[in-house]
């Protein structure tokens, strides 16, 4: 059946009617659905590349786009469903297909025909006619087409074309193998002491999953609601040391060795270089940076360099400060890398006299979701109301979002818990993007992944105030996607955002977590009811940039090795990528590492498995414009309406339809300055 048909599809992946079908969806889709839009896509192509009409808005590019937003319904919900139910068969059925999809965009971008129609359509009196997002679509096309190739030699494409293709296998087996490595591994405790301070809830999820295997005692594991604790509260030196040992070497050459990554990380930097030749850069870091507010490797690295000079006196006095209390009071002589965040925790208790647990029972789900929606309910005017829908497990939540009118502006699913089977971390998708077509409009669609703790038994899930801020920073991406008032295609919600503004409005959203005004919403304990003591909050707000000089010089490090990695460095330099961080870590690093350690390689997905590819200076680019961007509520009110309707009227609203600095200028009234960063992270004299 033709996903153009009326009639209800027999295959729920082309059925684009409304939400994903996501119950009856089963591997032996994806096949016939793949095929379907492809077809479907190349018949589309076939047909307005040959047109005898000039190219207009109409005729050429909305047909084009209208093709692609059917690939990306069909195909959307399977990579999602790859990424959070991570079944072998549905694991095959991605892999088998993806090629088909990458090597359909790689010959979309070096198609002549549409690139000769799409100048030609730029040069035409009809251009200036179009509507500046429409202008914006075609500019960031014209851009795209000269960055897949299309200028190239025929023999080149076809060179270009098998290396995209063989990049999107790999970086999938890469993010493959880390969940892999991350699920496979479990330890077995029996005896209760050995596992002295970790906290009771975390110990009740690990005596369920060691009696889920037919075991006694407790099961430990990597994944973030086990390991972080673990860490942080574990009074066993040798404990931390293994998991630390398991968690460092995920998919590196000290486990299976179908689960390395050593080659394939290899094989990915080797690709990304010859792509970059091919297209006549010298590096892929300077391909990367086309399409972002950057403009060259030099200027990131001076950014993160400059940062870095001011950051590194307080990561300096952070590291001391650890190093002196865990020899006064720890009795540790010398600081080992699994020391660092238990001593951390002991310090931060002894200083601040409050505990990471202490907080997580004022946080249960219901209290956080309730209250981060009268947040955004008060700044933006909109309200989530949740109903039931099919979903791909019972534990995901969905909500409308509408207006103050009652009017539908979107949807949202929420999948908060830690399981086997789904990728760690946070993220937010796109299940469906604005559009129109005639008088019909489709509403955004949001899927909003978290990695938190489950509930226990009767109890809700308790979150600690990282994960608070964590589900704060996924819902400012959503709110990107769903507050979009762009109509058009490829610039709306977050579509055509330049990567390194991408992180504004999510980091932005993380300061409310800090405003007593909204943390008296978002608490109440989890047996009492009552709601978080102002003592306490003092303490939370006193400790707010405990180690935040550590912490920005983690982000450093992370950045400078992605930038250097697609920059400068390369095989003939003689020198791996494990060489490489090493470097970076003898540069701005101030805490020990181990030398097994491969976290900032070989479990590296954001670089490696996701788009962050010479891109990961981002975040801290962003959080300039975003610590700035929330000065002006600072200056209005916190939760002011005035400053919201600013905010959601001049960035979330607009979403890629103009560059991102001329909107930042347009809603704060100047350039971003650096000062409210610094100022935020207690690194400034002021």
């Amino acid at each position: 059946m033709s996903p153009m048909d009326d009639a209800v599809p027999a295959n729920p992946l082309l059925d684009f009617s409304g939400l994903p079908r996501f119950r009856e969806i089963s591997p032996t889709h994806v096949p016939p659905a793949v095929d379907a839009v492809l077809a479907d896509a190349r018949a589309t192509v076939e047909a307005i590349a040959t047109g005898e009409e000039a190219p207009t808005w109409d005729n050429f590019v909305q047909p084009l786009a209208d093709a692609l937003d059917r690939i990306d319904r069909a195909w959307g919900p399977v990579s999602h469903l790859n990424a959070v139910a991570n079944t072998a068969a549905l694991r095959e059925a991605y892999h088998a297909n993806l090629p088909k999809i990458t090597a359909f965009y790689t010959e979309l971008g070096q198609d002549p025909r549409l690139f000769a129609r799409y100048r030609a359509l730029a040069a035409s009196p009809v251009f200036a006619l179009l509507e500046p997002a429409q202008r914006r679509r075609i500019d960031n096309d014209l851009r795209d087409f000269r960055l897949a190739g299309a200028e190239l030699s025929p023999p080149h494409q076809e060179r270009f074309r098998a290396m995209q293709e063989e990049l999107a296998q790999l970086s999938s087996r890469f993010e493959d193998n880390v969940l892999d490595a991350t699920n496979d591994f479990g330890l077995y405790i029996d005896v209760k002491e050995e596992l002295d301070g970790v906290p009771e809830d975390v110990l009740t999820v690990a005596r369920e999953a060691a009696a889920s295997d037919a075991r006694s005692g407790w099961k430990l594991t990597l994944r973030m609601p086990c390991y972080q604790p673990v860490m942080q509260y574990a009074s066993h030196r040798a404990l931390r040391e293994r998991l630390h040992h398991a968690y460092a070497t995920r998919a590196s050459e000290f486990g299976k060795p179908e689960w390395d990554n050593t080659a394939i990380m290899q094989r990915i930097l080797a690709l990304r270089r010859e792509s970059a030749r091919l297209l006549g850069y010298g590096t892929f870091a300077e391909v990367s940076l086309v399409p972002k507010m950057a403009g060259s490797p030099a200027e990131v690295l001076a950014f993160l360099r400059d940062l870095a000079s001011r950051a590194r006196p307080y990561a300096e006095r952070d590291m001391e400060e650890l190093r002196l209390f865990s020899r006064g009071e720890l009795g540790l002589a010398d600081l080992a890398p699994w020391d660092l965040a238990y001593a951390s925790e002991k310090l931060r208790q002894k200083r601040y006299s409050f505990s990471d647990q202490e907080v997580k029972q004022y946080f249960p789900e219901h209290r956080v979701l309730a209250g981060m929606f009268r947040v955004v309910e008060t700044i933006f005017g909109i309200t989530f109301e949740e109903r039931m829908v099919e979903a791909w497990h019972p534990s995901v939540r969905f909500f409308d979002v509408r207006d103050h009118d009652g009017g539908l502006i979107g949807q949202l699913y929420l999948d908060l818990y830690a399981r086997p089977h789904k990728r760690g971390g946070a993220w937010m998708d796109d299940a469906i993007n604005r559009r129109r077509r005639g008088a019909h409009a489709q509403h955004p669609v949001a899927y909003l992944t978290c990695n938190f703790s489950t509930p226990v038994g009767e109890r809700p899930a308790l979150f600690t105030h990282d994960e608070v801020q964590t589900l704060f920073h996924e819902l400012g991406h959503g709110l990107h996607l769903l507050l979009t008032r762009v109509d058009v295609p490829g610039v709306s919600g977050l579509e055509g955002v330049e990567w390194d503004a991408v992180e504004l409005p999510s980091q932005f959203m993380e300061n409310f977590c800090w405003e007593w005004e909204a943390l008296q919403h978002l608490s109440a304990h989890v047996q009492t009811g009552a709601p978080l003591p102002r003592a306490l909050f003092d303490k939370m707000l006193a400790a707010k940039n405990f180690q935040s000089g550590l912490q920005t010089m983690r982000q450093i490090e992370f950045a400078l090795f992605d930038m250097y990695l697609h920059h400068d460095f390369g095989p003939a330099l003689g020198q791996s990528p494990f060489d490489l961080a090493a470097a970076v870590r003898r540069e701005v690093s101030v805490v020990p590492y181990a030398d097994y350690d491969r976290s900032l390689t070989h479990a590296f997905s954001h670089i490696f498995a996701g788009g962050y590819a010479a891109g990961y200076y981002s975040y801290k680019w962003a959080e300039v414009l975003s610590a700035d961007a929330y000065s002006l509520f600072e200056e209005q009110g916190v939760l002011s309406p005035h400053a919201g309707s600013r905010f959601r009227e001049g960035i979330l609203a607009l979403g890629g339809s103009r560059p991102a600095l001329d909107s930042f200028i347009a809603f704060r009234g100047r350039a971003p300055q650096i000062d409210a960063l610094l100022r935020h992270n207690g690194m400034s004299s002021s």
